[in-house]
C-alpha cells in the first residue's frame, strides 16, 4: 500500500513518477509547482473572486469560479473545475480537470485528481483525492497530530514512518467518505472503498471494501 498505483490510475501524473511511497508526492508538491510557469488564466474572473499572487495561479478553460471564492497561489487549476462561493484554496494546490471545491471548503497543500469532489463544508489538508472520489458534507481530513509529532501510517499491521509533520488522507479512485466523518492524520484508503457517515476513520483500508458503524438507539420513557 505504498505504491501510488494501488490508489490511482493516472500513472502519467508527474508527481507519481519515481517515488517509492505515495505520500512522497505531497513532499515534492511545492517544488513541483515552483518549477512550473504559472499565471496562465484562461477564464474571466468574476467580480468578488479574490486571487492572491495571481502570477502563481493558472486556471484552465471552462472552470467556473463563483463570487466569494479565495484562491492563494501557487495553485494549478485545470479545465471544467468548479470553485464555489466561500471556497478557500491555499498555497500548493493542484486541481485536475473537473474537480470541485465547494462552499465553505478549504483545500491546502493537496492534490485533487480528475473529477474529485470536496463539495460541501470540507477540510482537505496535505491530502490526495483520487479520480471520481467524493467527500460527504462536513468531512474533515485531519493532517496534524495533537502531540505535534511526525505522522506515521499503518501498512500490513506495521507502523511506517513518513517523515512528514503533516499528512492527511490518501483516498483512492472512486472511493467515498460519508457525511460528517473525520480521517486521522496518515489515513490510507484504497480504490472503490465506501466509508459510511459519521465515522472516525484511521489506519489503512484496502481497496474494494466497506466500513460502517453499528449504532444502537434507546428510547427514554
Amino acid at each position: 500500500m505504498r505504491d501510488p498505483k494501488y490508489y490511482f490510475s493516472i500513472e502519467s501524473f508527474p508527481l507519481f513518477q519515481g517515488i517509492e511511497s505515495v505520500w512522497d508526492a505531497l513532499a515534492g508538491l511545492s517544488s513541483y509547482l515552483k518549477g512550473l510557469k504559472l499565471g496562465v488564466i484562461e477564464i474571466e474572473i468574476p467580480e468578488g473572486v479574490y486571487l492572491e499572487n495571481p502570477h502563481l495561479i493558472s486556471i484552465g478553460k471552462g472552470t467556473v469560479i463563483e463570487p466569494g471564492a479565495y484562491i492563494k497561489g501557487p495553485a494549478l487549476i485545470g479545465k471544467n473545475c468548479q470553485i464555489r462561493q466561500g471556497a478557500y484554496i491555499r498555497e500548493n494546490v493542484i486541481l485536475e480537470d473537473g474537480a470541485i471545491v465547494g462552499h465553505c471548503t478549504e483545500v491546502k497543500h493537496s492534490i485533487l485528481l480528475k473529477k474529485a469532489h470536496a463539495a460541501h463544508f470540507n477540510y482537505v489538508g496535505d491530502s490526495i483525492l483520487g479520480q471520481e472520489c467524493n467527500l460527504g458534507s462536513g468531512t474533515a481530513c485531519a493532517n496534524y497530530r495533537l502531540d505535534q509529532g511526525k505522522v506515521s501510517v499503518w501498512i500490513d499491521d506495521k507502523k511506517v514512518e513518513t517523515g512528514l509533520h503533516k499528512l492527511g488522507v490518501i483516498l483512492g479512485d472512486r472511493s467515498q467518505i460519508g457525511c460528517n466523518s473525520v480521517t486521522s492524520p496518515g489515513t490510507l484508503i484504497g480504490k472503490d472503498v465506501l466509508c459510511y457517515p459519521c465515522m472516525h476513520i484511521q489506519g489503512s483500508i484496502p481497496s474494494n471494501s466497506k466500513r460502517k458503524l453499528k449504532q444502537q438507539f434507546t428510547q427514554d420513557i
